[in-house]
């Protein structure tokens, strides 16, 4: 995804450059992923029944930190969640979910052809057009929190952040790969019943 976004992005000036190339490099990776699928199905290397996996899905979010702003790209429903200003700060979601019963998505999926509520039944139905926002970074931005949909199940992002900015209190140098591990433990201690996947980044 990196390479792709690397040949996509010429030169980002502005908001909307930053999300032209998100979107052409999102339906470039979607194509080839729909490709890579379409081979293993025939040849008979795809696991997945159809008719079993009507629950299995993905999320893809992108982001680049740059020296004065923050660009996350987010198409499903993980999460990137920025902290900033220490302790009782704030934290800033940086993307919104993209859950089916969000009324916006509901609308899309309806539109395209789901009439069983808010449950993306197939792949039809699911959209690799990725929300783009670009923000300003501040002298007190601490670090950047990706994860999938699991983690924000069972933890919120006010959370999430204490557990970061404790990592980084104890001046380690792998300590955004602890708070990572952390808050995965955390997500499954909790009984989180979807995936879990963490990463944390430094500012």
């Amino acid at each position: 995804m990196h390479e792709l976004l690397g040949e996509e992005l010429v030169v980002a000036a502005d908001d909307m450059s930053w999300t032209a190339a998100m979107e052409r490099s999102f339906a470039r990776m979607d194509s080839e992923v729909m490709s890579v699928g379409g081979r293993a199905a025939a040849s008979g290397a795809c696991r997945c029944d159809a008719h079993k996996c009507d629950h299995v899905g993905s999320t893809a979010m992108v982001a680049v930190v740059e020296e004065r702003r923050v660009v996350v790209a987010n198409c499903g429903d993980s999460r990137a969640v920025l902290c900033c200003g220490g302790d009782g700060a704030p934290s800033v979601p940086l993307s919104s979910d993209h859950k089916p019963d969000r009324p916006d998505e509901l609308a899309r999926i309806e539109a395209a052809g789901e009439r069983e509520g808010a449950r993306v039944l197939g792949v039809s139905y699911v959209s690799s057009v990725p929300e783009v926002t670009v923000t300003n970074r501040s002298n007190g931005d601490e670090c950047l929190i990706l994860a999938s949909d699991g983690p924000w199940d069972v933890v919120s992002n006010k959370a999430a952040c204490e557990v970061a900015r404790a990592c980084l209190r104890r001046g380690r140098a792998k300590w955004c790969a602890e708070a990572a591990a952390l808050l995965t433990k955390l997500a499954l201690a909790r009984r989180s019943s979807d995936n879990v996947s963490v990463i944390v980044v430094v500012c």
